[in-house]
């Protein structure tokens, strides 16, 4: 399925653009280029708080990445994880960079492991999608 992206932002608040030179600084400091379809969000959008479908969703802002990361030891916990949104309670969906393309896991901050990363979607515009399409749980 192939849901236009102002369509699956419609009850979603989204911040300002980023700059291309904020994106290489975070990838810089994770080792990793970012996947394209969440680079072109962040550079439109930059981040946003809302729902998508019956689910609520925080995407963290671009300057926020590497420190949010940092405060929640995702390097110790489960490395090869870039945590880049929170469900607005206790848990977070992160890239998994262990594999190519990067899928999206959903992962608890309390307790976090790479055991407990569990798929939910492909890639960050599959994300938004299953969010759309389903009203319970995303696994």
């Amino acid at each position: 399925m192939s849901i236009p992206l102002d369509e699956l932002l419609a009850d979603f608040a989204v911040g300002s653009s980023s700059s291309n030179e904020a994106l290489n600084d975070v990838e810089h400091a994770f080792g990793k280029r970012l996947p394209d379809d969440y680079r072109a969000f962040l550079l439109r959008y930059n981040g946003g708080e809302g729902f998508i479908g019956k689910h609520y969703l925080v995407l963290w802002q671009v300057e926020q990445l590497v420190d949010f990361n940092k405060g929640y030891e995702i390097s110790k916990y489960a490395p090869g994880f870039i945590v880049f949104a929170s469900t607005g309670g206790g848990e977070g969906f992160a890239f998994d960079t262990r594999a190519n393309p990067y899928p999206i896991r959903q992962v608890p901050f309390i307790g976090m492991s790479l055991e407990d990363g569990i798929f939910v979607a492909e890639n960050f515009t599959r994300l938004l999608e299953r969010m759309i399409e389903t009203e319970g749980s995303l696994f």
